[in-house]
């Protein structure tokens, strides 16, 4: 299903497909879908978050700006992949949509606090002193996702590292 969800979106964009197109591209019949999800928004939600949060794992280099480099050269590659785009798109796309849009997005912001929150921590247990996991969303991961959505320029690796030496200047 999530696959079926991300190449519809790949290839007509949000909002262009119905839920029996879903399950068709997938092989299932459209009552499943509903059965599960209820609804195509519900589907959607589930898609962006499962593939999001198992798109970017956090990880631990034993520094701060190890574990951002790294985490920023994960993201970049993940959003710059097949999918990235279409999932960046769907992101926004689904803040936009009433009362489960919302959730969604709050859940996706919840979960990518608590992993940056994870991060951070273990710096300042290290004796680090870093950023708020705001910072980090502001000053790394919103600029590599307005970069993609807008064209704006490549996410080469000397980007990715000026964004991370800046957030700890």
């Amino acid at each position: 299903m999530h696959q079926a969800v991300t190449d519809l979106v790949s290839e007509r964009g949000y909002g262009n497909f119905t839920i029996g197109e879903v399950a068709a591209r997938a092989g299932v019949a459209d009552t499943s879908l509903y059965r599960r999800w209820g609804n195509l928004q519900a589907l959607l939600s589930d898609v962006l978050l499962t593939r999001l949060n198992a798109q970017a794992p956090m990880p631990d280099t034993g520094s701060l700006a190890g574990d951002l480099r790294t985490y920023a050269a994960i993201v970049a590659r993940e959003v710059t992949g097949p999918d990235g785009l279409a999932l960046v798109r769907l992101t926004v796309a689904l803040s936009g949509e009433g009362r489960q849009g919302l959730q969604a997005r709050d859940e996706l912001l919840a979960d990518r606090r608590r992993q940056l929150q994870a991060m951070l921590d273990r710096a300042r247990d290290r004796g680090e002193d870093p950023p708020d996991a705001l910072e980090v969303l502001d000053h790394l991961l919103a600029p590599i996702y307005m970069r993609v959505l807008f064209g704006a320029g490549p996410l080469t690796p000397d980007y990715l590292d000026g964004l991370v030496d800046r957030l700890l200047a």
